[in-house]
């Protein structure tokens, strides 16, 4: 067992030592119950409540699929827990691939995660699009549809969040732990309530792509990473819990286990409530299932406002993390230090606005595409599993050098941990499919001349000793 070093990185100012823990500040304003709110509002956004159209594409092999994604989720959090334990500071995989293996590998986790972040918030707008139509039509009668239309949409829920994170991190926790309850207990409700109604014959066929299996459930894989997506919300905000040794492990596996239940049980009781053909068209899956289950719209009509909701809270938590990330990185000159500026109220506010306004020019992508949230999901889920892979990989680099405290009565299952998160990270990339490897990899390129320019700045000229 190696002696304990002080944390690299990542807000390292905060950090005393492993074994003593952190500064106590009043920046630290998010508890436990806060803590888990962020990670069940930022997992479950609306990505969950266009999931099953989406899964149901490649037909029922999909709830293999989520299965198999759900364990390497919670094996993903278990190893964010240990690490945020381990380096309790600010950027979550970030500063745990620099302390890990040096100061690029961490700049290109925080660039990877940074475009996770905007992209995936653009894929979040695109679901959250639709929920909006389908309630403006049964509430108001308003023909919402077009491309126009969905733009004009999208960027009004994108600014939204964006205008209560620049209002500081306190408003951003109240406003994010209100929507989380306002979304998860009707999720809940389907999740349980549907599962009385569902019928075998709506079920579509178990492998509707022209490929094999094994390639259907890595594809569907792929697309249902994107919900999980936010595992790491908590060690990213490190600085901004109370008690992070503790409550960084604990928020994060209780936020994607309570997640990983919704997800499970919705998914099957909206796949067996909507008729197979009329599911993989709709845009409002679960108002469907509603109706489907008792008639009428009334039902429906109060799951898509349930959905808005989701959408922005989700929104508003991952703009957060899009100026959170950059922010460390900038802390510790890996990122152009525009991003380190803070309001008064502690909101880092050139990272909130450049995420929102590249977030807004996403969009524009995603709808010149044929299928608008597919496209994003992909590319969202392959530059997701970079931090992921990093992650993995520093948790098992500690494990095996011993360089950090190591709890050698739980070593070998954080040793089995720790590779199933790997093995997890590597199926995901593959999953992704060649168009979104192709694409994210040529992203993640352009962050080198990045990299060199702000090491240039700094009058810095090969890696920090």
């Amino acid at each position: 067992m190696g002696e304990p070093r002080p944390p690299e990185g990542g807000g390292v100012g905060t950090v005393e030592t492993e074994l003593t823990g952190v500064t106590e500040g009043p920046q630290r304003s998010l508890g436990l119950g806060a803590a888990i709110a962020l990670v069940i509002g930022n997992v479950v956004g609306t990505g969950i409540f266009l999931l099953p159209a989406s899964l149901a594409a490649f037909g029922t092999v999909s709830i293999v699929a989520m299965g198999l994604v759900t364990l390497g989720a919670i094996a993903m959090a278990i190893v964010f827990g240990r690490l945020g334990a381990r380096i309790p500071a600010g950027g979550g995989p970030y500063a745990y691939a620099r302390n890990a293996f040096g100061e690029f590998v961490g700049f290109w986790n925080a660039w990877s995660f940074w475009l996770t972040a905007w992209i995936g918030n653009a894929a979040i707008a695109v679901a959250w699009v639709g929920y909006v139509q389908y309630f403006a039509q049964q509430v108001f009668g308003l023909n919402w549809t077009g491309t126009t239309a969905a733009i004009v949409i999208a960027l009004v829920g994108l600014w939204i969040p964006a205008v209560v994170n620049l209002m500081g991190p306190k408003n951003m926790a109240a406003f994010q732990l209100v929507t989380t309850v306002l979304k998860f207990a009707p999720l809940l409700f389907v999740s349980l309530v549907g599962l009385f109604f569902i019928q075998g014959g709506n079920f579509g066929p178990f492998n509707a792509t022209e490929g094999n299996v094994v390639a259907a459930i890595s594809l569907a894989g792929a697309v249902a990473l994107f919900i999980y997506s936010g595992v790491e919300s908590v060690s990213i905000a490190a600085e901004k819990i109370k008690d992070p040794m503790r409550n960084i492990g604990r928020a994060s596996v209780i936020g994607v286990l309570a997640c990983a239940v919704l997800y499970m049980l919705s998914t099957v009781a909206v796949m067996g409530t909507v008729p197979y053909a009329e599911l993989v068209k709709s845009s409002a899956p679960f108002a469907d299932a509603i109706n489907n289950m008792f008639g009428g719209t009334g039902g429906g009509i109060a799951m898509a406002a349930c959905a808005i909701f989701s959408g922005i809270g989700a929104l508003n938590g991952w703009t957060m993390l899009v100026a959170e990330m950059p922010k460390a990185a900038a802390q510790d000159g890996m990122f152009p230090p525009l991003f380190a500026r803070e309001s008064p109220r502690g909101a880092p506010i050139p990272g909130i606005l450049i995420g929102t306004v590249l977030t807004s020019g996403m969009l524009l992508v995603a709808y010149s595409s044929e299928n608008a949230f597919n496209t994003i999901v992909l590319l969202a889920s392959f530059t997701t599993v970079i931090p992921y892979f990093f992650s993995a990989c520093a948790q098992l680099f500690w494990l095996v050098t011993g360089e950090r405290q190591v709890n050698r009565g739980r070593l070998g299952r954080d040793l089995v941990i720790s590779v199933v998160a790997l093995l997890f990270a590597f199926w995901m990339a593959y999953g992704s499919g060649p168009e979104a490897v192709l694409g994210g990899t040529l992203m993640l390129l352009v962050g080198v001349p990045v990299y060199i320019w702000v090491k240039a700045k700094r009058g810095e000229y090969g890696p920090l000793v």
